[in-house]
C-alpha cells in the first residue's frame, strides 16, 4: 500500500512544472547571493580566563575585563587545554591566558605577555571579541604604566603588555565560512517545510483527499507516504548545497559527512512533520502558506543565522529553545568548522529527536480521516 501512495506522491511532484525547478535552482541562488549580503551585531561575549600568575595584577586585569560590560566570565580555568574545551562546548567565545610571572615581569620592566584565543567559528563575533579585549588590555596597560611611573618617578625601563592573537576554527575570519552551513539549513527548512505544508491542503482543493478518506489506508501510512518524498527531496537539496559550498567557496566539512547526513535525516522528518500539521489544519492553500511563513520567519530570526542567540534578551532565548532550526544550524556549523561528531552534539540530537517525535505524532493525530 505504501508503494502505491509513494508512486502517487512522486507523480504529483513530477506533473508540477514549477516544483522540480524550485528544488534544483533555489539552493544555487541562495548560496550564491546570500553570503555576500548577510551581516549581524555582536554583544554579551563569554570569556574564559587562564590565570597562571594568580597575582594582584592578573586579578585586577580580570576585574577590569568583567566590569567592562562587554564580557561575561564563564570560568577561570587552570590550564589552557581546559579552557579550549569550554570553547568547543560553546561555553566561551574567547580565552585570555595570563602567563606565570606576569606581575613580576611588568614591575621589573621585562614586559608582560598575554595570549588571546578567539572562537572564530563566527568570524565577525571572534574579531569583535578580539578587538574589545585588546582595547581593554591596552587601557589596563596604560593604567599600569602610569602607576609604575608614579612609583618610580621615571619613565625609563617601563614595558608594555604584548598580545598574542589566535583565531580558532576560522583563522581568516571569513564570515562566509560561518554563513554557508547555516544557509544550507535555511534552504532545507524552507523547501521541506513549505512543500509539506501545502501538500495535503492541495489535495483537499483538488478533490483527491475525499478518495483517500474513504480508502482503507491507515493514517500513519498516509503520513509516512507524505514524509518520504520530502525526505528524498531534502537529501537532493543538501547535496546541492555541499556541491556549491565546495565548488564556489572551497568549503568542505572539518568533520564527517556521515554526521551531517545522520542529523539531516532526523531534521527533515521533524520540519516536514510540522509542515504536515499545518497542512492538516489549514482549510486553503492561502491559509497554509501564511501559517508556514509565520513559523519559518520566527524560526529563521531566532535560529542564530544572523544574530547570535546569546546576544538576544532572556525571554527570546526561551523561545529559541523550542526552535528545531536552531539545533540543526548548530550541528552544521559545528561539523563544518570544528569537526564535531555525534557524541559531542548529543544535546542537539536529543532536541531534534524530541521535535521529530512530537511533530509527527501530532501530524498523524491531526489528520482527520473519515470512512
Amino acid at each position: 500500500m505504501l508503494k502505491y501512495l509513494l508512486r502517487k506522491e512522486f507523480r504529483q511532484i513530477k506533473r508540477n512544472e514549477f516544483l522540480p525547478r524550485l528544488i534544483l535552482a533555489y539552493p544555487f541562488i541562495v548560496l550564491l547571493v546570500f553570503p555576500w549580503a548577510a551581516s549581524y551585531e555582536i554583544k554579551n561575549l563569554n570569556i574564559s580566563i587562564v590565570d597562571n600568575d594568580q597575582s594582584s595584577f592578573s586579578r585586577e586585569l580580570t576585574h577590569k575585563i568583567t566590569s567592562s560590560g562587554y564580557f561575561r566570565l564563564t570560568d577561570v580555568s587552570t590550564t589552557y587545554n581546559t579552557a579550549i574545551k569550554s570553547i568547543e562546548n560553546q561555553e566561551a567565545d574567547i580565552i585570555l591566558q595570563i602567563p606565570v610571572n606576569f606581575e613580576k615581569n611588568l614591575v621589573n620592566a621585562q614586559g608582560g605577555k598575554v595570549m588571546i584565543s578567539a572562537n572564530a567559528v563566527n568570524g565577525m563575533k571572534g574579531g569583535i571579541a578580539m578587538t574589545y579585549l585588546s582595547g581593554i588590555i591596552a587601557d589596563y596597560n596604560a593604567g599600569i604604566i602610569k602607576k609604575l611611573v608614579t612609583a618610580s618617578n621615571t619613565q625609563s625601563g617601563i614595558s608594555t603588555i604584548q598580545i598574542d592573537q589566535q583565531y580558532r576554527f576560522n583563522a581568516n575570519l571569513n564570515y562566509q565560512v560561518f554563513m554557508i552551513p547555516a544557509l544550507m539549513v535555511m534552504i532545507l527548512s524552507l523547501i521541506c517545510g513549505f512543500l509539506p505544508a501545502v501538500s495535503i491542503v492541495f489535495e483537499k482543493e483538488l478533490g483527491t483527499m475525499e478518495q483517500m478518506n474513504v480508502s482503507p489506508v491507515p493514517k500513519s501510512t498516509f503520513i509516512l507516504a507524505k514524509l518520504i518524498p520530502f525526505w528524498i527531496i531534502g537529501f537532493i537539496v543538501i547535496n546541492i548545497g555541499f556541491l556549491v559550498a565546495w565548488a564556489v567557496y572551497g568549503l568542505i566539512p572539518a568533520g564527517h559527512f556521515f554526521t551531517i547526513y545522520f542529523f539531516a535525516v532526523i531534521y527533515i522528518f521533524a520540519i516536514s512533520g510540522l509542515g504536515l500539521i499545518i497542512s492538516n489544519i489549514a482549510q486553503s492553500m492561502q491559509q497554509a502558506m501564511f501559517i508556514i511563513f509565520f513559523f519559518m520567519l520566527v524560526f529563521i530570526m531566532l535560529s542564530g543565522l544572523y544574530t547570535p542567540i546569546d546576544s538576544m534578551p532572556e525571554w527570546t532565548k526561551w523561545i529559541a529553545a523550542f526552535n528545531p532550526l536552531k539545533y540543526f544550524m548548530e550541528v552544521m556549523r559545528a561539523v563544518y568548522l570544528k569537526g564535531s561528531d555525534i557524541l559531542q552534539l548529543w544535546k542537539q540530537l536529543a532536541a531534534l529527536l524530541a521535535f521529530t517525535f512530537v511533530f509527527n505524532v501530532i501530524a498523524v493525530l491531526s489528520y482527520r480521516k473519515s470512512s
